[in-house]
Protein backbone atom coordinates (compact mmCIF):
# COMPACT_ATOMS: atom_id res chain seq x y z
CA UNK A 1 0.00 0.00 0.00
CA UNK A 2 1.57 3.30 -0.88
CA UNK A 3 0.62 6.47 0.33
CA UNK A 4 2.03 10.22 -2.15
CA UNK A 5 1.39 13.47 -2.39
CA UNK A 6 2.72 15.75 -4.72
CA UNK A 7 1.64 19.51 -3.52
CA UNK A 8 -0.96 20.98 -6.18
CA UNK A 9 1.66 24.14 -6.62
CA UNK A 10 3.48 21.51 -8.39
CA UNK A 11 1.19 19.38 -10.15
CA UNK A 12 3.12 20.23 -13.75
CA UNK A 13 5.86 18.01 -12.22
CA UNK A 14 3.61 15.25 -11.93
CA UNK A 15 5.27 13.23 -14.66
CA UNK A 16 8.41 12.85 -12.47
CA UNK A 17 6.95 13.94 -8.89
CA UNK A 18 3.50 12.46 -9.18
CA UNK A 19 4.21 8.68 -7.81
CA UNK A 20 6.76 7.13 -5.65
CA UNK A 21 7.58 4.35 -8.26
CA UNK A 22 8.30 7.93 -10.97
CA UNK A 23 10.32 8.98 -7.81
CA UNK A 24 12.52 5.91 -7.34
CA UNK A 25 13.51 5.88 -11.21
CA UNK A 26 14.42 9.46 -11.35
CA UNK A 27 18.15 9.50 -12.02
CA UNK A 28 20.18 13.14 -10.98
CA UNK A 29 23.53 13.94 -8.95
CA UNK A 30 24.05 11.80 -6.10
CA UNK A 31 25.16 13.49 -3.17
CA UNK A 32 24.44 11.16 -0.16
CA UNK A 33 24.22 7.58 0.15
CA UNK A 34 23.86 5.05 3.21
CA UNK A 35 22.48 1.82 3.66
CA UNK A 36 18.95 3.05 4.08
CA UNK A 37 18.82 6.17 2.36
CA UNK A 38 20.14 7.98 -0.58
CA UNK A 39 20.05 11.76 -1.54
CA UNK A 40 19.93 12.94 -5.14
CA UNK A 41 19.62 16.54 -6.69
CA UNK A 42 17.48 17.42 -9.76
CA UNK A 43 16.65 20.21 -12.16
CA UNK A 44 13.26 21.08 -13.38
CA UNK A 45 12.74 24.30 -14.92
CA UNK A 46 15.15 25.74 -14.12
CA UNK A 47 14.72 24.87 -10.29
CA UNK A 48 16.46 22.52 -8.57
CA UNK A 49 15.02 19.90 -6.09
CA UNK A 50 16.42 17.63 -3.65
CA UNK A 51 14.91 13.90 -3.65
CA UNK A 52 15.61 11.98 -0.52
CA UNK A 53 14.59 8.49 -1.08
CA UNK A 54 14.46 5.60 1.78
CA UNK A 55 14.48 1.74 0.75
CA UNK A 56 14.21 0.73 5.00
CA UNK A 57 13.47 2.11 8.69
CA UNK A 58 16.53 -0.62 10.08
CA UNK A 59 16.51 -3.66 11.25
CA UNK A 60 14.12 -5.82 13.00
CA UNK A 61 10.98 -4.59 14.55
CA UNK A 62 12.32 -1.04 13.16
CA UNK A 63 10.06 -2.13 9.76
CA UNK A 64 6.81 -2.44 12.17
CA UNK A 65 7.19 -0.41 15.57
CA UNK A 66 7.22 3.08 15.24
CA UNK A 67 7.50 6.06 12.71
CA UNK A 68 9.57 5.71 9.59
CA UNK A 69 12.39 8.48 9.44
CA UNK A 70 11.23 9.63 5.75
CA UNK A 71 7.63 10.09 7.38
CA UNK A 72 9.55 12.45 10.53
CA UNK A 73 11.39 14.54 8.08
CA UNK A 74 8.45 15.75 6.10
CA UNK A 75 6.30 15.78 8.99
CA UNK A 76 8.79 17.83 10.90
CA UNK A 77 10.18 19.98 8.10
CA UNK A 78 5.87 21.23 8.03
CA UNK A 79 5.88 21.65 11.52
CA UNK A 80 8.56 24.36 11.03
CA UNK A 81 6.68 26.31 8.09
CA UNK A 82 3.86 26.47 10.11
CA UNK A 83 5.63 27.75 13.38
CA UNK A 84 7.30 30.17 11.53
CA UNK A 85 10.61 29.07 11.07
CA UNK A 86 12.15 29.54 7.69
CA UNK A 87 13.03 25.53 6.80
CA UNK A 88 12.82 24.02 3.22
CA UNK A 89 9.56 23.61 1.28
CA UNK A 90 8.53 20.02 1.25
CA UNK A 91 7.17 19.28 -3.10
CA UNK A 92 6.30 15.63 -2.65
CA UNK A 93 6.51 13.11 0.32
CA UNK A 94 4.91 9.83 0.97
CA UNK A 95 5.66 6.04 2.05
CA UNK A 96 4.50 2.63 0.38
CA UNK A 97 4.16 -0.19 3.21
CA UNK A 98 4.47 -4.37 2.43
CA UNK A 99 1.63 -5.48 4.90
CA UNK A 100 2.56 -4.17 8.11
CA UNK A 101 6.17 -3.73 7.34
CA UNK A 102 7.48 -0.13 6.31
CA UNK A 103 8.81 -0.86 2.63
CA UNK A 104 10.20 2.30 0.99
CA UNK A 105 9.25 5.94 1.26
CA UNK A 106 10.80 9.52 -0.09
CA UNK A 107 10.37 13.27 0.03
CA UNK A 108 11.73 16.05 -2.12
CA UNK A 109 12.24 19.73 -1.13
CA UNK A 110 12.53 22.57 -3.12
CA UNK A 111 16.36 23.86 -3.17
CA UNK A 112 16.93 27.38 -1.35
CA UNK A 113 19.22 29.54 -3.32
CA UNK A 114 22.35 30.81 -2.64
CA UNK A 115 22.59 29.40 0.72
CA UNK A 116 25.46 27.78 2.52
CA UNK A 117 25.61 25.50 6.04
CA UNK A 118 27.06 26.90 8.77
CA UNK A 119 29.24 24.17 9.53
CA UNK A 120 31.01 25.05 5.71
CA UNK A 121 31.45 28.53 6.67
CA UNK A 122 32.81 27.25 10.24
CA UNK A 123 35.47 24.86 8.46
CA UNK A 124 36.62 27.59 6.21
CA UNK A 125 37.03 30.35 8.45
CA UNK A 126 34.89 32.67 6.09
CA UNK A 127 35.41 36.08 7.02
CA UNK A 128 31.49 36.39 8.08
CA UNK A 129 32.36 34.52 11.61
CA UNK A 130 34.35 38.05 12.37
CA UNK A 131 32.01 40.41 11.41
CA UNK A 132 30.34 41.19 15.15
CA UNK A 133 27.09 42.80 12.60
CA UNK A 134 26.17 39.57 11.11
CA UNK A 135 26.95 37.33 13.66
CA UNK A 136 24.69 39.04 15.93
CA UNK A 137 21.90 39.10 12.79
CA UNK A 138 22.25 35.35 12.40
CA UNK A 139 22.59 34.65 16.25
CA UNK A 140 18.93 36.55 16.45
CA UNK A 141 16.97 35.06 13.89
CA UNK A 142 18.41 31.21 15.94
CA UNK A 143 17.72 31.88 19.10
CA UNK A 144 13.97 32.90 17.95
CA UNK A 145 13.87 30.13 15.92
CA UNK A 146 15.43 27.62 18.67
CA UNK A 147 13.29 29.04 21.64
CA UNK A 148 9.95 28.98 18.73
CA UNK A 149 10.87 24.90 19.22
CA UNK A 150 11.55 24.80 22.70
CA UNK A 151 7.80 26.86 23.03
CA UNK A 152 6.12 24.07 21.42
CA UNK A 153 7.97 21.30 23.42
CA UNK A 154 10.14 19.75 20.74
CA UNK A 155 13.38 19.28 20.20
CA UNK A 156 15.24 19.33 17.04
CA UNK A 157 18.25 16.51 18.69
CA UNK A 158 20.62 17.21 15.67
CA UNK A 159 21.02 20.97 15.88
CA UNK A 160 24.34 21.40 14.61
CA UNK A 161 25.79 23.74 12.38
CA UNK A 162 25.85 21.90 9.33
CA UNK A 163 21.65 21.35 9.86
CA UNK A 164 21.53 25.43 9.58
CA UNK A 165 22.03 27.31 6.40
CA UNK A 166 21.78 30.54 5.85
CA UNK A 167 21.24 32.59 2.25
CA UNK A 168 23.13 36.04 1.17
CA UNK A 169 20.57 38.63 2.69
CA UNK A 170 21.22 37.12 5.43
CA UNK A 171 18.58 35.04 6.29
CA UNK A 172 18.33 31.53 8.19
CA UNK A 173 16.81 28.14 7.60
CA UNK A 174 16.71 24.90 9.94
CA UNK A 175 16.67 21.76 7.85
CA UNK A 176 17.07 17.93 8.53
CA UNK A 177 14.98 17.01 11.19
CA UNK A 178 14.05 13.17 10.94
CA UNK A 179 15.06 12.96 14.80
CA UNK A 180 13.24 15.91 16.18
CA UNK A 181 9.89 15.16 18.41
CA UNK A 182 8.07 16.57 21.41
CA UNK A 183 8.85 16.17 25.32
CA UNK A 184 7.65 16.84 28.35
CA UNK A 185 9.38 17.06 31.79
CA UNK A 186 12.88 15.98 32.57
CA UNK A 187 13.66 14.83 29.06
CA UNK A 188 12.49 18.45 27.59
CA UNK A 189 14.91 19.70 29.81
CA UNK A 190 17.70 17.61 29.16
CA UNK A 191 16.55 17.72 25.27
CA UNK A 192 16.39 21.25 25.24
CA UNK A 193 20.37 21.03 26.99
CA UNK A 194 21.71 19.14 24.39
CA UNK A 195 20.54 21.01 21.27
CA UNK A 196 21.95 24.36 23.23
CA UNK A 197 24.79 22.24 23.60
CA UNK A 198 25.20 21.33 19.78
CA UNK A 199 25.21 25.06 18.93
CA UNK A 200 27.55 25.98 21.27
CA UNK A 201 29.81 22.64 19.76
CA UNK A 202 31.26 24.58 17.05
CA UNK A 203 29.97 28.17 18.41
CA UNK A 204 33.01 27.93 21.16
CA UNK A 205 35.45 27.89 18.25
CA UNK A 206 34.69 30.50 16.27
CA UNK A 207 32.80 33.00 18.56
CA UNK A 208 33.49 35.08 21.39
CA UNK A 209 32.27 34.06 24.97
CA UNK A 210 30.69 37.30 24.84
CA UNK A 211 28.42 36.25 21.15
CA UNK A 212 27.65 33.24 22.82
CA UNK A 213 26.81 34.99 25.76
CA UNK A 214 24.60 37.33 23.69
CA UNK A 215 22.92 34.45 21.77
CA UNK A 216 22.12 32.92 25.52
CA UNK A 217 20.16 35.89 26.25
CA UNK A 218 18.41 36.22 22.83
CA UNK A 219 17.47 33.03 23.81
CA UNK A 220 15.83 33.34 26.97
CA UNK A 221 14.80 37.01 26.80
CA UNK A 222 16.65 38.01 29.89
CA UNK A 223 19.79 40.63 30.24
CA UNK A 224 21.15 38.61 32.82
CA UNK A 225 21.43 34.85 34.23
CA UNK A 226 19.55 33.96 37.12
CA UNK A 227 20.69 30.73 39.13
CA UNK A 228 18.45 28.30 36.45
CA UNK A 229 20.55 29.98 34.01
CA UNK A 230 23.79 29.11 35.48
CA UNK A 231 23.60 26.20 35.93
CA UNK A 232 21.70 25.34 32.41
CA UNK A 233 25.24 27.10 30.80
CA UNK A 234 27.69 25.30 32.75
CA UNK A 235 25.33 21.96 31.80
CA UNK A 236 25.58 23.52 28.06
CA UNK A 237 29.25 23.92 27.70
CA UNK A 238 30.33 20.84 29.59
CA UNK A 239 27.59 18.45 27.79
CA UNK A 240 29.87 16.99 25.13
CA UNK A 241 33.20 16.87 27.52
CA UNK A 242 35.29 13.82 26.68
CA UNK A 243 33.06 12.72 23.93
CA UNK A 244 34.84 15.40 21.19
Amino acid sequence: MAGWNLDPAYSELAADFGSLDAVFALQGVHLTRDPLSEVIRVERGGVNYYVKRYTGAGKGLRRYVGRPRVKSEWQNLKRFAKWGIPTAEVVAWGLERSGFAYSRGAMITRELPNTRDLSDLADNYDPLLKDRAWVDCVSRQLAHCTKTMHDHRFTHNDLKWRNLLIDDQPKLYLIDCPNGDFWRGFWLKYRITKDLACLDKVAKYHLSYTQRLRFYFQYTGRTTLNAADKERVRHIVRFFEGRE
